[in-house]
This record gives C-alpha cells, sequence and structure tokens, in this order.
C-alpha cells in the first residue's frame, strides 16, 4: 500500500498504483460505514459524526474515490477546467493532492442538455474532476446516514435496490383483491432545480461549508456565470443522496396520518405512487399532505404529470405498466417503450444498410438483449415474440434491400439458416441474434424494506440474495420479503 510520502521514492507511480490492495481498501472502508450504521442504532451520533470525520480524511476512501470516478464513463467528461485524468500517474498525484489539501473551493459547473422522451431538454450541471472526487469522497460518508433514515419503500439511487424491487412493490400494493384500487402517480417539477438550500443546510449531516460551496457554486453556460438560488447539481455524484434525503420521511407521515385507509407508497427518484380505496380519498387528503410536505424543501407537483387513475385502467411507472384485467394485475412492458425500442433497432438497421451481417448482429444483440433482461421479470413473452416478428421483418427488408436482383430463396439461403425448430435464423458462422422470447421470464424477489447494506445484521441476508442472482437457476435459497 503506498504512503502519501511516495514522492521521495524511485519507484514510478504508475507501478505503486497497479499495487494497490483494492479489496483490502474497499473492506477497510465498508467497515467504517457499517461502525456508522452500528452508533447510529446505538443512538449515539456523536460517534457516527466522528466516524464520518474520519472517513472523509482517511486515504483509503480518497483512492476508492478517485478509482469510482475515473471507472466511471463519465470520467472522460471534463469540467469548465477541461482537465481529464488519463494515467494512473496523475491519479495518485490528485490522491495526494486532496490528501494535503487545507481550503478546498469548488469550479462552477459546466451547465449542457440533453434530450428528453417529451422533446424538452433536461439541464446537467457537469463538474470538474477534481470536485466529482471530492463529492465521492464525501459520499461515501454520507451514504450510510441516508441509507439508515432512508423510507423503507424508496428505491431509486440506493445500494442493491433497482427498479424491479420498485415495480414488485408497486404490484403487491394492487395485486390483492381487498387492496386499494385508485392510484395516484406523482411527479415532482424540476425536483433537482428547485430544493430549498436552507432546508439542505438544516437537514443533510456533513460539513456545511462544504455543502454550501456546493449547492452556491453556480454553472457556466455560454461562457457566462449563472448563479443559482435553489436546486442541487444535476449531474454531480452526491446529488441523488441529497434528493434522497429531502424526499425521505413522507412514507412516514403517511403511515401515520393513513393507517387506517389501505393507503401505501412507492418512490424511485422523484418519482412516486401512492394508493388508495377512493379517488376522493387521494385527492382530498392525500394529495395536499404531499404537496404540503414537498413545500417545506421547495418543491411541487408536477400538475400535468400527476395523476389519479384507477387500477382497471392501469398506469405507467418506470418503463412498466400496471393494469388489471377482469380484476387480474398484471406487470408489462408500457407501449411507448415497445415503442421506443422497436424505433431504436430500426434506426440501427436503417443507418447500416453496407455493413456485414456479422458486426450487424453485434450491434443489435446488446440493444435486444438488454432491454429483455429488464422486463424479463414481468409478463413480457407475447410482447418478446411480436418485437422478434418485427425484427425479422426488418432484417429480411435490409437483406433484399442489398440484393435487388436476388430471389427469396437466395436471400434465405445466403442470410438465414434453420436452428432447432426455428426455421429462419439470421446467423452467420461466429454470430446469431438474440432471440427475444427465449429470455426465461423469471419473477424477481423483492428487496426488504428495512435492508441496509451498511447494518451487519443484513450481511448474511444480502449475501444469500448475490448469490440468489448470481445462481438462481440452480439455486433454492428463501428471500421472500417479509415486511
Amino acid at each position: 500500500m503506498p504512503s502519501t510520502k511516495m514522492y521521495n521514492s524511485t519507484v514510478p507511480l504508475t507501478i505503486l498504483w497497479n499495487h494497490i490492495k483494492w479489496d483490502m481498501i474497499r473492506n477497510k472502508v465498508y467497515q467504517i460505514q457499517t461502525r456508522i450504521v452500528k452508533y447510529l442504532k446505538q443512538g449515539k451520533k456523536w460517534l457516527a459524526k466522528k466516524l464520518q470525520r474520519l472517513l472523509v480524511n482517511s486515504y483509503y476512501n480518497i483512492l476508492l474515490a478517485i478509482k469510482r470516478i475515473m471507472s466511471n464513463k463519465g470520467s472522460k467528461t471534463p469540467g469548465i477546467d477541461g482537465k481529464i485524468i488519463k494515467t494512473h500517474e496523475e491519479q495518485l498525484k490528485m490522491a495526494h493532492e486532496i490528501k494535503v489539501l487545507k481550503k478546498y473551493r469548488p469550479q462552477p459547473l459546466k451547465r449542457i442538455f440533453i434530450p428528453k422522451k417529451n422533446g424538452k431538454k433536461r439541464p446537467l450541471g457537469i463538474p470538474t474532476i477534481f470536485d466529482r472526487t471530492m463529492q465521492a469522497i464525501y459520499k461515501a460518508a454520507l451514504e450510510p446516514l441516508s441509507e439508515y433514515y432512508a423510507d423503507g419503500n424508496s428505491y431509486g439511487f440506493r445500494s442493491k435496490r433497482s427498479t424491479a424491487d420498485a415495480i414488485q412493490n408497486c404490484y403487491q400494493m394492487v395485486c390483492r383483491r381487498n387492496n386499494a384500487k385508485w392510484v395516484l402517480e406523482g411527479d415532482i417539477k424540476g425536483c433537482f432545480d428547485n430544493f430549498s438550500h436552507k432546508w439542505l443546510l438544516e437537514n443533510i449531516p456533513i460539513n456545511k461549508k462544504i455543502l454550501k460551496k456546493w449547492i452556491k457554486c453556480g454553472y457556466v453556460y455560454r461562457n457566462k456565470l449563472f448563479p443559482v438560488k435553489s436546486g442541487t447539481p444535476q449531474g454531480g455524484i452526491i446529488s441523488p443522496i441529497f434528493a434522497n434525503m429531502a424526499l425521505d420521511g413522507l412514507e412516514t407521515i403517511i403511515n401515520e396520518k393513513f393507517k387506517s385507509c389501505k393507503v401505501n407508497y412507492t418512490r424511485y427518484a422523484d418519482d412516486f405512487i401512492i394508493t388508495g380505496r377512493s379517488k376522493e380519498l387521494l385527492e382530498k387528503r392525500v394529495k395536499p399532505v404531499v404537496m404540503e410536505f414537498l413545500k417545506g424543501r421547495g418543491l411541487q407537483l408536477s400538475e400535468e404529470k400527476t395523476l389519479i387513475t384507477h387500477i382497471s385502467k392501469g398506469f405507467d411507472f418506470l418503463g412498466f405498466n400496471i393494469r388489471s384485467y377482469n380484476g387480474k394485475v398484471l406487470t408489462k412492458p408500457a407501449k411507448k417503450n415497445v415503442k421506443a425500442v422497436t424505433a431504436k433497432i430500426k434506426k440501427v438497421i436503417q443507418n447500416n444498410k453496407q455493413t456485414k451481417q456479422g458486426q450487424l448482429i453485434e450491434l443489435l444483440n446488446p440493444v435486444i438483449r438488454g432491454w429483455g433482461n429488464y422486463y424479463s421479470h414481468v409478463v413480457s413473452k407475447r410482447i418478446f415474440t411480436v418485437l422478434d416478428h418485427k425484427i425479422w421483418l426488418m432484417l429480411w427488408k435490409w437483406a433484399k434491400r442489398r440484393h435487388r436482383n436476388k430471389n427469396a430463396k437466395w436471400i434465405r439461403q445466403r442470410y438465414f439458416e434453420k436452428v432447432g425448430n426455428r426455421q429462419l435464423v439470421f446467423k452467420t458462422k461466429k454470430n446469431v441474434l438474440v432471440e427475444m422470447a427465449k429470455i426465461p421470464i423469471k419473477r424477481h424477489i423483492k428487496i426488504r424494506k428495512d435492508a441496509n447494506p451498511y447494518d451487519t445484521d443484513y450481511k448474511d441476508y444480502f449475501r444469500k440474495r448475490s448469490h440468489y442472482h448470481l445462481y438462481k437457476d440452480r439455486m433454492n435459497i428463501h428471500l421472500e420479503d417479509k415486511n
């Protein structure tokens, strides 16, 4: 393990970086994080705060933060300083700079815009590599507290949780006959851009001076500096934790106020679902409670996206559609997402009219496999079959266009082969197109709502859960949600 005095050594920094024992570093950082949760459970908040400071100044945590930032795809995107870190030598030098740093002042964010599905653009603030690393350092110290105080049915931007957990919880909220059948689909208007700075400074348990610098640093757009009066940088690695901590607590309030009204709650990032036994209950009692909660954080509901619907009409959430069909609730891929993946596959094929067959298969397979795996835990088999047929028609058209003077038999023999019971499979000697309908449909087992990856009481549970997801085709491990 290299020390901070490594610069006096004649050993090249690249060699020192390659000899770092990363598993040992992760374990050391994780041990401090679990101790933070341990002291929180014992009511010793002052000891937890002391460990936070220890972790922020830990050289192990600094190295791990740099590695995480550099392994991210965004590491190739510079901030306003235009700098990116390419070599291990530069990474090790930055670790030393952070370790001996006495005063820290973040630079303004670089403002960019990315397109949204509705045609609008989402603003993102890109911090510099150095600022991203500093955020990752503080994130490691803040995450155990965030997990400890989090709502049980919050699933977005949290360790060991996924959209599949959120969707499974939504299904469990409405699948039984005696469940509530009315659904409030909540969406917060400009969530990241409108958080109250006052609330963040009073409630986020990290160094207040550093926090204030991050949320007040402003952004640069077209060479002009713009100050900010609200919000947290959407694009920073620590921003999702700020958002989660600001929105946590709503589930507790709802459970206390509507304990006997069959009101249930699920949240993923800034989107949430609340079920109730009647439309009036959700409209006149639950919605005002939500609005009051958000108001204290400088937020408000989006009127155009916040809807109240009956389960018989169904609702879309995270790309899934949950709907009751003659009393039976089914979860399927949302229609707009089916159209989106169809358009994406069509675009790949149209943009590669002259590409070799094997290369086209290599471009299509990740799209087909990725989309299929995302929906492999819901009722998707029929949709998978329909998509396979549409893809086959696109590829047949692609093949015919390449050989206008050849008949159908020649094209079939040139590009398609028989595999098992399938007559026309788009394949070469080395590559074969993934058949979406062959992806197995397996029900997802939802994570326990009180499971905390930094709580040693759940260490065995997460170990079994990890083994289950790796070997679920061969193992029979009981992981059912008991909450």
